[in-house]
């Protein structure tokens, strides 16, 4: 079978869920109705004997600065959300965008959860953020779909953490996995605590790469371990299945319920071949219609063994927002944090890997005694330079909820931006 020929048997078989959720969400939602008038389509356009993908092909791809400025300019949906929609929860993710979680709503990572054998014999430990980010609720959420426990570890806590792990034989992890590398070594050097107490078989790992050296660290110690792919926005989209050496190329199988496509740059067509381009999405919600919504992830089409379409994996990113342990951070929101802070001039944010961790580190220029500039007065060291860092330390935690260090330099190295990656992923 071709690519061709696999994108267009799941196209028919996401038709009429996907055609019935448009036409009333273009009557539930006016945002989204407004949307379909600007591309010059109506509800009308979604019915039988039109090809439902081509006709969604045409209207443009909702990018997620733009969601941004809509709900800023409407807050707090965008006029995105049906008036009778039932929010459950309101998350909060870097721009910021608020995500709804609606009553009844699959996020599907129990899909992926359920394909690595996870059941209700398991207690899987979810170290992933509970608190305004989605994730936490999400994991929890696909690992209650198949009847396991959970332990909501969330982030930090490493030692209480590795301690219930052995307190509670803990079978399963989901969670970034440089975390599970670092909660293996926490648990290997817990006093008293038998090796044979380590019962954790199941591993499910998103929301960062998966280098070959660091996954070799953790197949030592999880069995089963897999990559998943999904955000905040949209859910689970695709995962590495099981019993098949996830090493081989063969890609991710496309989760179930959702339509997912890779389209150009620049143009929004959505791709028929391999050629790489960015995955765009749409939920078959009609209460929340998130409809062509571009993720930024750079992806391309491939064929499992059986013929299956897959996506090759998350292959980059399209704009300037990077993640950094599982979270974005965008130059817009950088701007946004540092802008006023008092005694600075200059500054960069520098991304780095060390021993399979994301290390995020603020070197920032001191402003001279006069205000404004660095030069005669400007201080890097001493009890002034040690204040300034405090400040911009405590000032990026509150604002981006990152942690940092906090570098006071003399000067910038020339046409560096305000985000540099200098990352290893060998």
């Amino acid at each position: 079978m071709s690519i061709q020929a696999a994108l267009k048997a799941r196209e028919e078989a996401l038709a009429p869920a996907l055609e019935q959720s448009l036409r009333r969400a273009a009557e539930r939602v006016p945002g989204f109705a407004a949307r379909l008038a600007e591309a010059g389509l109506t509800p009308d356009s979604f019915q039988a004997g039109h090809a439902v993908s081509e006709v969604l092909g045409q209207l443009p791809v909702l990018s997620k600065d733009e969601l941004v400025e809509r709900q800023q300019a409407d807050p707090p949906h965008g006029g995105m959300l049906a008036a009778d929609a039932d929010v459950a929860r309101w998350f909060q993710s870097p721009g910021p965008l608020y995500e709804p979680q609606l009553e009844g709503a699959d996020w599907r990572w129990g899909q992926a959860l359920a394909d690595l054998g996870v059941g209700a014999e398991d207690v899987v430990i979810n170290c992933f953020g509970y608190h305004l980010s989605p994730a936490g609720a999400m994991l929890e959420q696909g690992v209650r779909s198949v009847g396991a426990a959970v332990v909501p570890g969330g982030i930090g806590n490493q030692d209480l953490q590795a301690r219930a792990l052995a307190d509670l034989g803990v079978t399963g992890y989901v969670g970034l996995p440089s975390y599970l590398k670092a909660l293996i070594e926490r648990f290997d050097g817990l006093e008293g605590v038998a090796a044979d107490r380590w019962r954790l078989e199941r591993a499910l790992m998103t929301a960062e790469p998966l280098p070959e050296s660091l996954r070799a660290v953790i197949a030592e110690r999880v069995p089963a371990a897999r990559m998943a792919y999904g955000t905040g926005e949209t859910g689970l989209l695709a995962w590495e299945p099981a019993g098949e050496d996830p090493l081989a190329g063969h890609g991710m199988v496309l989760a179930d319920g959702v339509d997912v496509q890779v389209c150009e740059i620049g143009t929004g067509r959505p791709v028929d071949d391999g050629t790489e381009g960015e995955v765009v999405v749409t939920l078959l919600r009609s209460d929340y219609p998130l409809v062509r919504f571009g993720t930024g992830d750079l992806s391309g089409w491939t064929l499992g063994p059986d013929g299956s379409l897959r996506l090759r994996g998350v292959l980059g990113r399209t704009g300037a927002a990077v993640k950094v342990r599982g979270m974005f951070l965008h130059p817009r929101q950088v701007a946004s944090v540092m802008e006023g802070v008092e005694g600075v001039a200059d500054y960069r944010f520098v991304i780095e890997r060390v021993d399979h961790v994301d290390q995020l580190r603020c070197e920032v220029v001191p402003a001279a005694a006069s205000g404004g500039e660095p030069g005669a007065g400007a201080t890097t060291t001493g009890p002034e330079g040690e204040a300034l860092a405090r400040r911009v330390a405590d000032r990026v935690r509150e604002g981006l909820r990152f942690s940092t260090r906090v570098q006071v330099v003399e000067a910038l190295s020339p046409g560096d931006g305000p985000v540099v990656d200098v990352r290893d992923w060998s």
